[in-house]
């Protein structure tokens, strides 16, 4: 077991290198960016970093599990997953097991800790997904009522991560799905379709509701006066803080910002914290780095599809997506780019549930370049979900 625990390690040494990268930039960024928050609620400059160093742990603990595991037992656990995480979506809602945190609904309270099921979603729709287009692509693909009755679940995932609410996640999944599906090869016509739909969703969503309506404005002119101090007051924290920190930073552990001026340092804006410390370089290194990660994940899709390990190629363009869209979208929020969205950065922001299925995710994307090299090229990979049933 340690024998081929090790063998998949070094499957793809320079994709385990960038993410071993990232992670401990990520944790020497959190421990700066929470230093002060933590003593000023908890009594501990560490309270946060040792929270995430447990989750970190956790996740290493479990991708070791994953690493282990064949992927056709993922493609078998599709529906599993799925069902699992969609009945976490509504036990959020239930008095007692959901935590409610400045007013949204996203948590289940696990003692001290709590789990956000929206993480977990993310994964199973991939996999869903994933174990769908390989068993039945060519059927779905081309048969539009087909394709609607597959996506039920996932406009009910949609509808349960609305009434959180949490429209970062939703737009998250439904773009990986929408992207996933152009690039397995659906009709054009279904393509954009599906793609005007959602848009115009997007947009009765954000006309409807005030306070997003109110983050767009905001958006458009954050650091006048009339947002200065209310929606905008976030993002125009944000510029300075990337504003003083220049090329090369004002030196590690050295932000302002950090001192309880910009809100959410340690989670959804850490980037901008990391740019103040250390500079346009080291925003510019984060950045390249999560595209190679990126890259290296539709390299790996590209090369399964060639070996015609379909599951395997659309896990690993399902999961390169969802990390390039996540990552995007913080990145935009943090520089101004989008408007202000809480959603975390992969594999640096502080939250368990994110870094630990980030952790899966990045074992399940070994475990594909592990098997390209291990196992023989098959003419159709054999899965039966629940999904894909006829």
């Amino acid at each position: 077991m340690i024998k081929q625990l090790r063998g998949v390690f070094v499957s793809d040494p320079w994709l385990l290198g960038s993410v071993v990268s990232v992670l401990s930039i990520g944790l020497v960024m959190l421990a700066s960016a929470s230093m002060n928050i933590g003593y000023e609620q908890y009594g501990s400059p560490y309270y946060f970093l040792g929270r995430q160093v447990v989750y970190l742990a956790l996740g290493l603990l479990v991708a070791c599990g994953v690493l282990l595991m064949p992927l056709s037992v993922w493609a078998r656990s599709g529906n599993v997953l799925l069902v699992f995480s969609i009945i976490l979506l509504i036990l959020v809602f239930v008095p007692e097991v959901g935590r409610t945190v400045n007013g949204s609904a996203r948590w289940i309270g696990l003692g001290a800790f709590n789990l956000q099921p929206s993480e977990l979603s993310k994964l199973a729709i991939v996999i869903y997904m994933a174990a769908l287009l390989a068993a039945k692509g060519n059927e779905i693909l081309n048969d539009w009522k087909l394709l609607l009755l597959r996506l039920l679940p996932l406009f009910l995932m949609g509808v349960l991560l609305m009434l959180e609410p949490d429209f970062g996640a939703t737009a998250v999944i439904f773009g990986t799905v929408l992207t996933v599906l152009f690039l397995a090869g659906v009709k054009l016509k279904y393509f954009i379709s599906f793609l005007l739909m959602l848009g115009a969703s997007a947009y009765f969503l954000v006309i409807m509701s005030p306070y997003r309506f109110s983050r767009l404005k905001s958006y458009l002119q954050a650091c006048e006066p009339e947002y200065y101090y209310k929606e905008g007051y976030q993002l125009c924290q944000a510029l300075i803080a990337f504003g003083r920190g220049d090329w090369f930073g004002v030196g590690l552990g050295s932000s302002v910002q950090k001192l309880f001026y910009l809100p959410e340092a340690h989670t959804d804006f850490l980037l901008a914290v990391l740019g103040e410390e250390l500079g346009f370089f080291g925003s510019l290194t984060i950045i390249i780095l999560f595209t190679f990660l990126i890259v290296r994940a539709f390299s790996l899709g590209a090369k399964s599809k060639e070996k015609k390990q379909y599951f395997a190629a659309y896990l690993a363009y399902g999961i390169g997506v969802w990390v390039a869209l996540q990552a995007f979208i913080n990145l935009g929020v943090n520089m101004g780019l989008l408007p202000t969205k809480g959603i975390t950065l992969p594999l640096m922001s502080y939250g368990g549930s994110s870094i630990v299925m980030m952790c899966i995710s990045f074992a399940l994307l070994l475990r594909i370049a592990y098997e390209q090299k291990t196992l023989k090229t098959k003419s159709k990979p054999k899965v039966n979900v629940w999904a894909a049933a006829s």
